[in-house]
Order: structure tokens, then sequence, then C-alpha cells
């Protein structure tokens, strides 16, 4: 347990106001797991926190939900044993009471809390949350690896919603971050082939290809499509993640009949659905929010070496050069896949 009385944080004040905040070292209450944060990813949502365009967070906020460390101090009612334990922390707290946790879906609770949205984040150097949300870690899982638990519990969720195949034709819309955990997790996981990769960047592109991909398609340069029947392509699973409101449209017109189109993106454009393909084809849309208890099947990926962390982690910075970190994600976002912050250096 720490000594100390006070740590450094990430703080949004407002859009567009974050700094480096000192604030005392929080005590774990009855239920509660203290984690001395090692380190924590950075993702796109905490670029619409601090730009002020995310629909649920309230100011001021400490951000931050991808994280892993170690546990340093417990509330009553949790064992002591737990102390020194390394963990990832899923961000999800749920009520366990509405009708969607009594579905077996906790993660689309009806009172849905986010670590890092409604509550304070890990962008700090200690986070407490319930203690079921800190998630033990093998030793073969780097601390590193270990804070990109959660964006692979993203990919994990979209494709237990999608269901996969070993037989599957996969398309992925989006070599991004999001996108390359699917990529990773279709052929590191299930063993998709052929898996195509769709993006507009050739550097997200290369690095899909380095991932697994059996094909790679700019967009810009050659239609989806008709490349697509050209090599009498037709995807059985189509995983959206670049998120633009006119990929739906396309994504059920190129889908083979019985098709699974899996959608990972949260804007409120609408998109174009036609009825008549929908049903001619006999499409199935499968929509994705956080993760349904995913963390302990990605660890497992982990341990196994069916993902690499390391190919999808691009850049590392010390945490109190967030601002440095986030400024490259929005000036050269083709050159980084997953950012981290290191909070053992704060």
């Amino acid at each position: 347990m720490t000594d100390r009385t006070t740590m450094k944080c990430v703080l949004v004040e407002a859009p567009h106001s974050m700094r480096i905040d000192e604030r005392p070292v929080p005590r774990p209450t009855q239920g509660q797991v203290r984690v001395r944060v090692h380190f924590a990813g950075i993702c796109g949502s905490d670029l619409h926190i601090y730009h002020g365009d995310h629909p649920y967070v309230e100011f001021p906020r400490v951000i931050g939900h991808e994280f892993a460390g170690v546990i340093d101090a417990v509330g009553s009612g949790v064992p002591q044993s737990r102390i020194g334990e390394r963990v990832a922390v899923t961000p999800v707290i749920s009520c366990s009471d509405c009708t969607s946790c009594r579905a077996g879906r906790p993660n689309v609770c009806l009172n849905l809390k986010v670590v890092g949205v409604h509550v304070e984040g890990g962008f700090a150097e200690y986070c407490c949350v319930p203690e079921a949300l800190a998630c033990a870690l093998p030793a073969g899982v780097d601390d590193r690896s270990a804070a990109t638990v959660e964006p692979f519990s993203i990919a994990a969720n979209m494709l237990s919603r999608t269901g996969v195949s070993a037989d599957d034709c996969a398309l992925v819309y989006g070599a991004g971050p999001i996108g390359m955990t699917v990529v990773q997790a279709l052929k590191g996981v299930h063993g998709v082939a052929p898996l195509i990769v769709a993006d507009r960047l050739d550097d997200r592109l290369d690095r899909a290809r380095s991932a697994g991909a059996d094909m790679v398609i700019n967009v810009d340069r050659t239609p989806l499509d008709e490349t697509l029947a050209r090599h009498g392509l037709a995807p059985t699973l189509i995983i959206d993640a670049a998120c633009h409101p006119a990929i739906l449209e396309q994504a059920m017109r190129i889908a083979a009949p019985a098709a699974r189109i899996g959608l990972m993106g949260f804007g409120a454009t609408p998109s174009a659905v036609s009825q008549q393909i929908l049903n001619r084809k006999e499409l199935t849309i499968c929509a994705s929010r956080l993760n349904n208890l995913k963390f302990p099947e990605v660890i497992e990926w982990m341990r196994r070496g069916q993902i690499n962390p390391a190919q999808f982690i691009s850049h590392t910075f010390a945490a109190h050069r967030v601002q440095e970190a986030f400024d490259l994600l929005e000036t050269d976002p083709t050159a980084c896949s997953k950012v981290l912050l290191d909070f053992t250096a704060a």
C-alpha cells in the first residue's frame, strides 16, 4: 500500500481544456480495489471527450478506460490476497438488476456507467474500481499488452455478436486501431481466410497486411465492389470499423446471401437501408457496444499468443506528455495505431 498522499492524473476540465492535475490518492470503499496504474491506452472516445462531442461525459472528468496495473489496496469485503495482483480493468459498471443485466447483457445495462466517462478513469497514477472489474493477468501477459485488453475486447464482443467461422470470407472496413484488433482476432484466433481489409491509407493497409490480411484494397484508387467481383469474392462476414454512414449500404450490396454485418460505429448520422436487399439476402446486421464479460477470453488469446499486442502498439508516451500524444493522434493518424501513456514514469 502506498504511503503517498497525492497523485498525478489527466483531467479534462471542459471541452479543449486538459491538464495534469494533482489530487489526493483515492481510498477504495467497500467492494473496491485500488489499482496503481502502469499503462493506459488512448481511445478515439477520449479525443471526443477532449473536444466536447462525447454524448455521455460530464465535466470535469479524469478520463481513460483502457488501463492496467497492480492492485495496491482493497476496500472492505475484498480479500487481502488480491493486493499485489496484476490486473487489466474492464470499464463496464452495470447494476446487475435491470432487464439487460438479467438477460446477460450488462454492457448495455439500463443504468450503465463507464470508467473514464461517467466516473473517474484510469489516466491517473491510482484508480479505484469495483473488484469485479479488475481481471487477473497471467505472467505471460506483459504490462503494455495488458493495457490493450480493452480494445481487443471490443473486437471480441463484435465477433461474438456476428459469429465467426473458419470458412468465412471476411471483409473489414477500416484499418485503424479498432479495425486492427478485428483483423488480428479474425486471423490469429479464428483462422479466417480469405481476410480482406479496405481502407484509404496505404500505411494502415500495410499494417493490416503484416497482421495477416490476405488482400488489402485502397478504396480511393480501386472500387471495392469491382475488385471483389473480379476475384469472385462475396463476403459472408463484414465488419465496419471505419464507421462511415455510407458503408452499410455498400456492405449490404456486396454481401453474400445469409451474410452477417457488424457495425462498430457510434455516429448519429443515419445510414441508408434497403429492406429489399436485406430481406432478399436474409442478411443479419449486428450492433455491438463495449464488451460483455470478454476480458478473460482476450487475456487467454494473449497468453496463447493468438494476438500480438506489440504489433498493435505504435507509441508510448510518459503520462505528463498526454497533450503531445493527443496531438500526434490528431495530426498524424497514419503514423499511429495504439498509443499508450506510461504512468510508471509520472
